[in-house]
């Protein structure tokens, strides 16, 4: 794609998110305009706030606007964002179109961490972080590792091995998790959570947990946008130019661990975005990271917010975890990829 078609296609990509948010923000029990809703939000804004009128809309709306779907359209926004950067950076590290933080066991392992917390009953913060999400990115590090160290063959990681590795260690850390489920009935509610993924009950604190690490991790594999540019050309023709290949992939892969275990820590597990969206926008908009990168992110938000508003709305007033709808579109579109390389499996 030539240089200014981006300049268009960002402008439009955030004028999409703006329109699917204010949609969202909507759509529910409580029946609130498009108008009072913008209004809402102005309102809260400083300065800006000053000159915008609310008098004439119910309280209970603007509580329900501000305290209810707003906090939750962000984090569905932020959880998306991080889950699809951190899908480009593993498929662009490990040069696997199947690599995501869900098939690489990534998430199983941050949600066994969260789940061992909440056994423990470790639900407190620790220097405004939750031992929780601290557990979580303990989990989903140690299950990073396991597969990567598992997959690789000769400093290579085949597609065949990384899948493997992916489900055998993500089967048997959801195993683990199943059986504390068992030895604890009185959390097993609450474990669901992390295994099916949802935003339901989430507010401004658990946006305030998100939100640091998603924009720091995604600057920070922003920065290697290049360097995985060049490791595309293959690891020896890398270094060859100067990249220190081992170094890079260490960074990314801490940096996409930490960003996946504190989102899952506020979201539980939500497969496939990750997978999904960073081939929907390679498609059109090619492979150059420094693209692909915050094209991806503002599509996986995108996506994500409209997979929420169908969880809580497609048969109200029972919610559907959103797990289950991304999962929907992500199964079929993960047996077509595997169909499409199975020359390479």
């Amino acid at each position: 794609m030539e240089k200014h078609n981006y300049l268009k296609i960002f402008p439009l990509l955030l004028m999409t998110l703006m329109i699917t948010i204010s949609i969202s923000l909507v759509i529910g029990v409580a029946n609130v305009t498009i108008i009072d809703s913008i209004k809402i939000i102005l309102k809260t804004i400083p300065i800006v706030g000053d000159y915008i009128d609310v008098s004439n809309i119910q309280k209970s709306h603007i509580a329900i606007i501000q305290n209810i779907r707003l906090p939750r359209v962000l984090l569905s926004f932020l959880v998306g964002y991080g889950l699809s950067i951190v899908g480009v950076a593993f498929q662009g590290m490990l040069k696997n179109p199947m690599a995501d933080p869900f098939i690489v066991g990534t998430s199983s392992g941050a949600a066994l961490g969260a789940s061992i917390a909440i056994l423990l009953k470790l639900n407190k913060m620790f220097f405004g972080i939750g031992i929780v999400s601290i557990f979580a990115f303990a989990g989903a590090l140690l299950a990073t590792l396991i597969v990567y160290n598992m997959a690789r063959i000769k400093g290579k990681v085949p597609v065949t091995t990384l899948l493997l590795a992916g489900i055998a260690t993500g089967q048997f850390f959801t195993a683990i998790m199943s059986f504390i489920m068992t030895i604890s009935t009185r959390d097993v509610s609450t474990i669901i959570f992390w295994t099916m993924g949802s935003f339901s009950g989430r507010g401004w604190s658990h946006v305030q947990i998100a939100i640091i690490p998603v924009l720091l991790g995604s600057i920070i594999i922003y920065i290697f946008s290049k360097d995985l540019n060049i490791m595309l050309l293959g690891e020896d023709s890398a270094q060859n130019m100067g990249v220190e290949t081992e170094k890079v992939k260490k960074v990314i892969l801490i940096t996409s661990v930490l960003i996946t275990a504190f989102l899952v820590s506020v979201s539980g597990i939500i497969g496939f975005v990750g997978l999904i969206v960073p081939h929907m926008v390679r498609l059109l908009m090619g492979p150059d990271h420094r693209i692909l990168i915050p094209a991806s992110g503002l599509v996986g938000g995108i996506f994500l917010i409209v997979a929420d508003t169908l969880s809580r709305t497609i048969i109200a007033p029972t919610e559907v975890p959103v797990g289950i709808i991304t999962a929907l579109a992500g199964g079929p579109f993960f047996i077509y990829l595997l169909r499409k390389t199975k020359r390479t499996i």
